[in-house]
């Protein structure tokens, strides 16, 4: 499996259901191999048809984003050229005929603004349009969006300290402008009117915030309630002190236009993913506990919406749930949380809150996700694992499932096949750690090492696929990759996680160490006397501290935006309530913790040659930090290289800018551990 295998393989995106349970669409993103060009496409299958196959629905133009309606239409968005004549995001519906057959799209959103998402009322009477908007703009686009922190008469960007971020993940800010939800009436699938804004009036006393959260949140954080008579939401409000806050909380907004009522005031930490039951009766939502720790443990609240009493579901559970899913009857919640290199659905008791984890898979689960519920006690869902990418499956009465798509299936047929082995060793303090293994099945002769080290620090090398850190890839190189889920790790219990709370380069740099030993004893295969580590964020931070605190373990590192100074970093990142709780406070409350484990102290014993990765897009972890790590390199005159990617953000995204990342990592790999 070569790096053009991974960036062109065809890619299953996230299904959508119809509410009685027979259509299933989903997109697949394909890659040209030529221009790396990449189009994604919408398919239909019918699942009353056990021998059907799935249509690719021809839409005349983009298409992402598909939700069926009530109404037998599929919604979606697209960026053709609308009623105006202007090319923009819109949501657009197209009918599904019996047979499957689709008629011609017509416009439904009439905004001035781009529509990034939009989410259907269950009875199909009304819509919720999301976007960038100024924050007294009474629909969703106004001519001075995002004007406000330009003054003129220059080109400058004035911000006020009053302000929330002035940079995050990827994106300079823009003052008064948010993401903003919209309700609009549909009629005849049409918008009506100026819509009713979620966040309410503008004001003094107004919520101000992104809705969804950013960077990452989507759809997941926005639901109707059953009956179509509100709307319950997940924002965190954007002032001075939203860099240093994870106080989430989930409002409702009754259409009324008044303001949302915040339902979770009384928590100060992380409150998302509201799910109405299809019944009414409750909310479901996942909250945390601890203020400022955004890897702290999330657990299921429920709340009878009748009498307003409201009870933590899952409190003794000691996993995090990351999705929430009511089944039709509304008798059960079917979550998924990572669980020991796995990431199986569980189904939860409401009435109880008894946990219980579904069998859904023969084998290891692996990557369980994208879980819809159907009626009929049926479940659709995602799954993938470190040698597969994502395919669509179909569970019946909590059975193990049966696969609906092969979107990958034939070009992993022609691929080499790989072999991954888990294994778990004494860690630090004695504690149970685990990792895995994964080689070329049926190879002969030796293998150098290649240590994978996780980003988060809160984290995992899951048993999942990936688009970017990719063990398979490597391993088809002739490399045996071995990865560790060190203290900080997820999916162990939130003591587990806890561990590398200021001991950044404590635990699980001996984890580490007695990982790979345990590796090298288990697999006498590989040849431990060519190894290469490597790894990003964290991971990167980790080739930075092994560079100073294990010299002479590693041919070569590859440190993909690590962090290399914890002062600079800490004064230039953005979320500043990471750092905080990591190191035990900002730098000037704790300095003391943040030198203790700051890689730039050691640079005296570096040694091993090192490419080091940035993008210039990247606020998390600001691309100064990896020219630090450079200068240190070149003033030992250890051999260095250094890959800058002007448009990435933390991650290479790009399709010719993965494929570059690879061919210059694997470059750098077999400089270092070829064969003499």
């Amino acid at each position: 499996m070569t790096a053009q295998d991974l960036v062109t393989m065809p890619r299953l995106g996230a299904p959508a259901a119809s509410a009685d349970g027979r259509l299933v669409v989903y997109p697949v993103t394909r890659t040209d191999p030529e221009t790396l060009a990449r189009t994604t496409r919408l398919h239909l299958r019918d699942l009353d048809n056990a021998d059907g196959r799935a249509v690719a629905l021809d839409l005349g133009g983009s298409a992402s984003a598909a939700a069926f309606g009530p109404d037998g239409h599929l919604y979606f968005l697209s960026d053709r050229p609308g009623a105006d004549g202007e090319a923009r995001s819109r949501v657009w519906r197209v009918a599904i005929g019996a047979d499957g057959a689709a008629g011609a799209p017509t416009q439904v959103s009439h905004v001035a603004a781009p529509v990034a998402g939009f989410a259907l009322a269950p009875d199909g009477g009304r819509i919720a349009l999301f976007g960038d908007a100024a924050r007294d703009c009474p629909t969703l686009g106004c001519e001075d969006d995002g004007t406000a922190h330009l003054p003129g008469p220059g080109d400058g960007r004035l911000y006020d300290a009053r302000d929330g971020f002035v940079r995050h993940w990827d994106s300079w800010e823009t003052p008064g402008t948010f993401g903003r939800v919209f309700a609009f009436e549909l009629v005849d699938g049409r918008t009506r009117g100026a819509g009713v804004p979620l966040d309410g009036p503008a004001g003094p006393d107004a919520l101000v915030g992104d809705v969804p959260t950013r960077p990452f949140g989507g759809g997941e954080e926005i639901a109707w309630a059953p009956d179509g008579s509100g709307v319950y939401f997940a924002a965190r409000r954007s002032d001075a002190a939203e860099p240093a806050s994870t106080n989430v909380d989930i409002w409702w907004n009754d259409l009324s236009g008044a303001a949302p009522v915040n339902l979770t005031a009384g928590n100060a930490a992380t409150d998302t993913l509201p799910a109405p039951s299809p019944d009414g009766r409750w909310l479901a939502w996942a909250a945390m506990e601890r203020p400022g720790y955004e890897s702290d443990r999330l657990v299921v609240h429920l709340r009878d919406l009748a009498s307003g009493e409201t009870r933590a579901l899952t409190d003794g559970f000691d996993r995090s749930f990351g999705s929430l899913a009511w089944t039709a009857d509304s008798r059960w919640i079917v979550a998924t949380a990572q669980d020991v290199l796995d990431t199986p659905a569980f189904r939860i008791d409401p009435l109880t809150g008894a946990v219980e984890e579904l069998d859904l898979m023969a084998g290891n689960e692996a990557h369980i996700g994208n879980v819809v519920s159907l009626p009929g006690e049926r479940l659709l869902f995602t799954r993938d694992s470190i040698g597969a990418p994502p395919e669509l499956f179909l569970s019946r009465g909590w059975q193990q499932a049966v696969p609906l798509t092969k979107v990958a299936g034939d070009h992993l047929g022609r691929l080499a096949p790989i072999v991954t082995r888990r294994f778990s060793f004494a860690g630090a303090d004695g504690a149970t750690v685990w990792g895995q293994i994964t080689k070329l099945e049926g190879h002969e002769g030796p293998m150098p090492a290649v240590l994978y080290v996780h980003g988060g620090p809160q984290g995992s090398f899951n048993d999942g696929w990936s688009t970017r850190w990719n063990p398979r890839v490597v391993a088809s190189r002739g490399y045996a990759v071995i990865s560790v889920d060190f203290h900080g790790s997820t999916g162990y219990g939130q003591a587990f996680t806890d561990a590398i709370n200021r001991d950044w380069g404590g635990k699980p740099l001996v984890d580490l160490q007695k990982g790979l030993a345990a590796a090298l004893e288990l697999d006498p295969q590989i040849d431990g006397t060519r190894a290469c580590a490597m790894g990003a964020s964290y991971g990167g931070y980790m080739m930075n501290w092994i560079a100073g605190q294990w010299p002479d373990r590693f041919d070569c590192l590859v440190q993909h935006d690590g962090l290399f100074d914890l002062r600079s970093f800490y004064y230039t990142t953005e979320e500043l309530w990471f750092p905080r709780w990591d190191f035990g406070g900002s730098y000037a409350e704790n300095a003391e913790l943040y030198e203790r484990w700051n890689p730039v102290h050691h640079v005296d014993k570096w040694k091993t040659p090192m490419l080091v990765v940035t993008g210039q897009k990247d606020f998390r972890v600001p691309y100064t930090q990896a020219l630090g790590a450079f200068t240190a390199l070149q003033e030992r005159e250890v051999p260095a290289q250094l890959l800058v990617f002007p448009e990435e953000n933390h991650w290479v995204l790009g399709a010719k800018n993965s494929l570059q990342w690879h061919e210059t990592v694997f470059a750098w790999l077999d400089r270092w551990l070829g064969e003499e």
